[in-house]
């Protein structure tokens, strides 16, 4: 090995899957991109390749092959114990809860978890088990005591973490999402056919309001046309939103594509109807191809994307939505797109990830 690398400080991320997520594709953006000269670093995944959405080709990869985190935990010890990273990361809750009690066996190690949700907001969408809801809400308390270093996404998350959790605030580091793609920026914010088009990207889950949107999208008297792509738990419900208004012929429906950011710069609106956001990405690409969004004012990163009446509206009411869905203000798509790119731009972002692991490891 080339001397110039042999002080790069060991950096390990650890995810459940790569399939589809924002979780996944923030994380696996973050392991390829850090500064190979500074750091070493590799992405364990405790699921199999073939579900693998991400192409991953700057960093090696390592899979367990485990169907779920708890069966993993011999083989992520025995990987800790053989490999000795300096710095641990990983993301999505469950797994975070297992690192935090990995942590008191690896003390030379620093674990950093990423939060992916408002827990306390989430939580009222979550499971109705209330033995398991207790369970999942003591073994977190118990094993984040342990944990180095909180990366949250927004400010709300990370007030909210630590009122939750009850985590010295000196713990808690807050990064948003970066940029991990650029995209053209549209030319047009208007459709030529009269007709006013939509857009929803994300998973189809309570939490993420499509029934809401729906149900303000009946009183509109003009033509319009709402393009849903996702999938998800709530799928049915959805659909049954969509009878019940009598909306099928404005409607088109995507499970899946890989094409998100061209399907957003076809419409004219993006829609969130989310009652809680982490981080919202595709509100994030929306801005960066130039479509503007209209959003709920709800907890989470919405709003720190979300300039209102500059790169689109926050709506504290479904009334306001309705007001926002039929205002004559012109939205510049370039004008748009400025207002996110630097604020959340790869250099910028990777560059707090890398402050963070420079100051937490000697």
């Amino acid at each position: 090995m080339n001397n110039k690398f042999n002080y790069r400080k060991k950096v390990l991320f650890v995810l459940p899957t790569l399939t589809a997520g924002g979780a996944q594709r923030v994380i696996s953006f973050v392991a390829q991109n850090i500064d190979n000269k500074k750091f070493e670093s590799t992405l364990l995944i405790i699921g199999s390749k073939k579900d693998a959405a991400y192409k991953i080709e700057k960093t090696p990869v390592i899979y367990l092959d485990k169907d779920r985190v708890l069966n993993a935990i011999p083989a992520l010890f025995l990987f800790l114990l053989k490999h000795r990273p300096h710095i641990v990361l990983s993301s999505i809750s469950h797994l975070n809860t297992i690192m935090g009690i990995m942590s008191l066996f690896f003390l030379k190690t620093k674990f950093i978890i990423r939060e992916a949700s408002v827990v306390s907001f989430m939580s009222k969408f979550g499971s109705k088990h209330k033995n398991s809801n207790k369970l999942h809400s003591f073994l977190p308390h118990l094993s984040y005591k342990f944990i180095n270093i909180i990366v949250c996404q927004s400010r709300d998350m990370a007030d909210d973490f630590m009122n939750i959790y009850k985590i010295n605030k000196n713990k808690i580091v807050i990064i948003n999402n970066p940029i991990t793609q650029n995209y053209p920026v549209k030319k047009e914010t208007n459709s030529n056919t009269g007709i006013t088009r939509y857009i929803t990207v994300g998973r189809l889950s309570k939490e993420k309001g499509h029934k809401r949107i729906l149900r303000i999208l009946s009183k509109l008297k003009f033509p319009f046309h709402y393009t849903i792509i996702g999938d998800g738990p709530y799928k049915e419900e959805v659909f049954a939103a969509i009878d019940k208004y009598n909306l099928n012929e404005k409607i088109t429906y995507i499970p899946f594509t890989s094409e998100v950011s061209k399907y957003i710069a076809l419409n004219d609106y993006f829609l969130q109807g989310s009652y809680v956001e982490g981080f919202p990405n595709t509100a994030l690409e929306s801005c960066l191809v130039g479509t503007p969004v209209i959003a709920f004012n709800v907890p989470g990163g919405t709003k720190e994307i979300i300039t209102h009446k500059e790169n689109g509206y926050l709506a504290e009411s479904e009334e306001y939505f309705l007001k926002c869905l039929t205002s004559s203000s012109t939205f510049i798509p370039t004008k748009i797109s400025e207002s996110v790119k630097f604020k959340f731009s790869k250099n910028k972002i990777i560059d707090q990830y890398e402050t963070l692991f420079s100051k937490i490891t000697p």
